[in-house]
């Protein structure tokens, strides 16, 4: 019993053992490249599921549906500068002569206190905002990618003079940095669920 289990155990001969290493280290880089291939990540602003034949967006000042004035001009020159800084796109302010237009509405924008200050002033916002986009060929006027309900969340420092929420008719004014911050993270999050169907 003891000699059939040796002999069972005993490895191969040496030639044989090299050949099988070889092929079993080829197997094991051919199982890996395929394992990696198939994981689903990819490198955020390289790829792009849209037809290879758009090369012209149209991208008309975004409709502004809230009380907050001017946002509508600062995000949409932020996201045609996102468009622009994929290098693959060349990017017109009417929908005229485009192979393609992103036609977006500014929904909804909240901001909410979330820390204070020592003298209990609001010093940090909530801010949340909403869209509704259409990203359309306007070649056969199909569209490639829609969201009704587009959100951006994001926390901000404001500075403002008042313990309350900023005053809508004046926020973009008073507060063009932080919305300037804003603004950039939204047109980047807007251009990337477009571009690459995230």
């Amino acid at each position: 019993m003891t000699r059939e289990i040796s002999a069972f155990l005993r490895l191969p001969p040496a030639p044989f053992r090299l050949r099988w290493a070889s092929g079993g280290l080829y197997l094991v880089v051919v199982w890996l490249s395929l394992a990696s291939s198939n994981c689903g990540y990819a490198l955020a602003g390289r790829g792009s599921f849209l037809p290879t034949d758009i090369r012209v967006v149209g991208i008309p000042q975004l409709t502004n549906r809230t009380t907050f004035f001017d946002v509508e001009q600062i995000l949409t020159e932020k996201i045609r500068n996102e468009f622009i800084g994929r290098g693959k796109y060349r990017v017109v302010p009417e929908a005229a002569g485009a192979d393609a237009v992103l036609n977006a509405e500014i929904t909804s924008i909240t901001l909410s206190p979330v820390a204070l200050t020592s003298s209990q002033l609001a010093s940090r916002y909530q801010f949340v905002l909403t869209m509704k986009v259409d990203f359309v060929d306007a070649r056969i006027n199909k569209s490639l990618w829609a969201n009704d309900a587009l959100s951006f969340t994001g926390e901000y420092d404001l500075s403002t003079t008042a313990g309350a929420t900023p005053d809508a008719s004046n926020f973009a004014d008073q507060q063009r940095s932080a919305f300037d911050r804003i603004s950039t993270d939204v047109a980047r999050t807007v251009v990337t669920a477009i571009v690459e169907a995230f």
